[in-house]
Order: structure tokens, then sequence, then C-alpha cells
């Protein structure tokens, strides 16, 4: 079984190379989907396969950079990309990982920064999560009694109230269908960029609920948008990584076989699910990243990785299954449209 195994000569170790693949094809499925890089997932993935956590968090970087630009150009041929709007975004972004590193630079000198991070991870999935499903359950309430908009029924919707800020320059974004100050983008950025510079993520686990409530993003939008700064981010991770040597090129290269189909499989799936289908799966996977956290935090490393992995699995399975029937409707729709057509003639 010797051939299953890859020596990776920048790290030194020996790596379980169809691991690599999976990890790689699950992540570009799950990111396609949602919108996110993935580090959440990938990271402990490579460190349980036996990369040191430098070397996972050096190569996760590059991976995701890679597999965001190739899901960011399959949503820009749907038409699920506002680059406009991402463009504005990656100003607060930056700005924001940087304050959100010195956060941390701070913390490690005090001595108390992991377990700070990570309680700070858990609440903010928490909020997360608990925002999707409460929004669902709005949204659900409204559809009963026949409160249902141009956007169908919608649950939270505090991007209303903050579009009321009319603050110069007005930013008109045509993909994502809104008018706003240009400040509002560049503000929620800001402090999605501190979370993410401080917890150490690319950004999409917070960004992406972002842009739906507080920015006023179609999801489906969001999802492409998103991935757009996610990849920029992931370049700009990449390349102070590489400085430091700590990417092992070799491992990118075997995850982007996988991830570069399972980045189609999750965004043609995003053309067939509805957006709540969408954001309850992405809170459901939120909420098992949190208790991952939680397992880890005390200790229970082999509970904590099981719980991710198997996450990561169900979800994969669950968005293919959107893609196959979608696509076998859009099939079966399209036969009864020629037979119609032909009838007639």
């Amino acid at each position: 079984m010797e051939w299953l195994f890859m020596y990776m000569p920048i790290a030194g170790v020996k790596i379980f190379w169809p691991g690599l693949v999976m990890i790689g094809f699950a992540v570009g499925t799950i990111g396609g989907f949602f919108g996110m890089g993935g580090a959440w997932m990938v990271t402990p993935g490579l460190n349980i396969l036996g990369f040191p956590m430098a070397f996972a968090i050096g190569t996760d970087m590059a991976h995701i950079a890679g597999k965001s630009m190739v899901s960011t150009m399959r949503h820009s041929k749907f038409g699920n990309v506002d680059y406009k709007l991402g463009i504005v975004m990656v100003v607060g972004t930056m700005a924001g990982i940087e304050v959100g590193a010195q956060i941390v630079m701070h913390l490690e000198k005090v001595g108390n920064v992991g377990s700070v991070v990570r309680w700070v991870y858990v609440v903010l999935l928490a909020l997360i999560a608990s925002l999707v499903f409460y929004d669902y359950y709005k949204a659900t309430q409204k559809r009963k009694i026949g409160d249902v908009g141009e956007h169908g029924a919608e649950g939270i919707t505090w991007y209303k109230a903050l579009h009321k800020i009319k603050i110069p320059p007005m930013v008109h974004f045509k993909a994502a269908g809104f008018t706003c100050s240009a400040w509002l983008p560049i503000s929620v950025s800001f402090v999605t960029g501190i979370l993410a510079g401080f917890l150490g993520i690319g950004g999409g686990l917070i960004r992406m609920p972002s842009l739906v409530y507080l920015i006023g993003c179609p999801t489906h939008i969001a999802v492409g948008t998103d991935l757009f700064e996610v990849m920029i981010s992931g370049l700009y991770g990449a390349f102070t990584y590489s400085l430091k040597g700590r990417i092992e090129i070799v491992a990118v290269f075997v995850m982007l076989t996988g991830a570069a189909i399972g980045a189609q499989i999750g965004t043609v799936a995003t053309k067939y699910a509805k957006g709540y289908g969408i954001r309850i799966a992405f809170g459901i996977a939120v909420i098992c990243c949190m208790i991952s956290i939680i397992l880890k935090e005390f200790k229970y490393n082999a509970p904590a990785a099981v719980l991710i992995l198997g996450t990561i699995g169900v979800i994969c399975v669950y968005i293919i299954k959107i893609m196959v029937q979608g696509a076998m409707e859009e099939l079966r729709l399209k036969k009864e449209s020629l037979l119609v057509s032909r009838s007639q003639a």
C-alpha cells in the first residue's frame, strides 16, 4: 500500500494522497455551494493527515486561493458575482484583517490567545446559526399570512434600514440589484475582516451571512461575491505564507484536482437550490463546526475530528443530490417542451 502515500519534500512527511483529493473535493463542493473558502475544514483535515500545523495553514491558504478562483469563474458564468461590490468590500476587508491580526499579536504576548480565540469563535458561530434559523422562522410565518414581497417571503430585513443611510458616495450594484452608500459594504467588510484576521479564517463563514442580512444581497449573489473576496484574501495569504516557506505546493496541486471537480458541482447546485435551502444547510454546518470547536477546547480531539469530517461528508452528499435532482428535472422539462413544440409543428 506504499503507492497510496506521497512524500511531501518541503514539509518532510509522507501523506495519504487520496485523503488530500477527498478533502479538496469536499471543500470545493461545499465552498462552491455556500461561498466559503473552507479554512475551518481544511486546516484540521490536513493536520489529521499528518501535516505540521504551520504547513496545514499555509497549504490551506494556497489551496483556497486556487479553489475559489475556479468557483468564482463558474459563478460568474451564472451571473452570481457582483464584482463592483466585491472590489469595494476588499478595501474594508484588508484593513480589518490587519487590525484583527494585531489583536492576536497582543493576546499572544499576554499568553492566552488560543482559548480566547476559540471561545470568541464559538460565540460568533452560535450568533450566526441563531440568525439563520430565526430568519427562516420569520420568513415561514410571513409566508403563512401571505406577506410576500417581490423577492418572496423574507425574514430578517436589517439591510432595508441600512439602505436608508444616504452618506455619499451612493453606488449602484447592478448584479446584486440595489443602491446604497459605499460606506455600508466598506464598514461591514471592515468588521468582518477584523473577525477574519482575529480568528485566522478566510472570512466567508462571517461575510456570507453579512452580505445577505446587512447588505441585502440575494443569497446566490452573496455566495458568488463572497467567493470572489475569498479568492483575493486567499491569494494574499498564500503569498505571505510562501515567503515563510510554509506551503507544500505538491499537496496544493493534489487537492486542486479534487477541488476543481467539487467546485463545479457545488456551483451548479446553487442554480437549483432555493435561497432558504442554502441558508438552512449553512446553519447546520455552522452548528456542527461550533460543537467541534467546543470538543477541541475540552481536549476531545478525536470526536471533534469525526464530527467535522462527518459533517463535510453528509453536506457533500446533500449538495450532489440537489444538483442531480435539479439537472434531471431540467432535462425532463426540456424534453416536454420539445415534444409540445413538435406536436404543434
